[in-house]
């Protein structure tokens, strides 16, 4: 049985999250979705909403595990029993990025096999902070938000200061 982490902040869960996954489903029989803690970032949402969405978004997937994670990448893996890393791609820039952590990683877990799945075209420009700016100024961030989950964000942002 293949099992894949694929972690990120989910700040919220975006569109192009939700299309990366749906891939892992495609080639993995498991897919561990991390909900990483961040200390570097200021979130907007709290972990456990982040996790929220992420069930909601999922619920009738049984392959899909979400998971809070407050440690590094390659602990989760190891956690989780697999060398199976996922990261979405957008550009050049997330794949410097990208490439550049799977060098340290491989220093820390040998046995580390990274899987990069680029973005869809119409998910390029999407990230959790186009969404976090959208929200800010008032703006359409429908397309950017799975339908699935839009309603529950909204609720959950009803009464926060952003």
């Amino acid at each position: 049985m293949k099992k894949c982490v694929f972690s990120g902040t989910f700040d919220p869960p975006t569109s192009g999250h939700k299309k990366i996954i749906e891939k892992c489903l495609a080639l993995f029989d498991e897919v561990v979705v991390a909900v990483m803690v961040n200390t570097d970032k200021k979130p907007l949402l709290s972990e456990e909403e982040r996790k929220a969405l992420l069930e909601k978004l999922f619920s009738g997937e049984k392959r899909i595990r979400v998971e809070i994670f407050d440690g590094a990448a390659v602990d989760i893996l190891e956690k989780e029993n697999t060398p199976f890393y996922v990261r979405g791609v957008r550009n050049t820039i997330d794949f410097e990025y990208e490439n550049a952590n799977y060098f340290a990683n491989k220093k820390l877990k040998d046995d580390i096999i990274t899987v990069y799945i680029p973005a869809e075209q119409d998910s390029l420009q999407v990230s959790s902070t186009l969404v976090k700016n959208s929200v800010k100024f008032h703006k359409d961030y429908a397309n950017y938000l799975p339908e699935e989950i839009r309603t529950d964000f909204l609720e959950m942002i009803k009464n926060k200061n952003i």
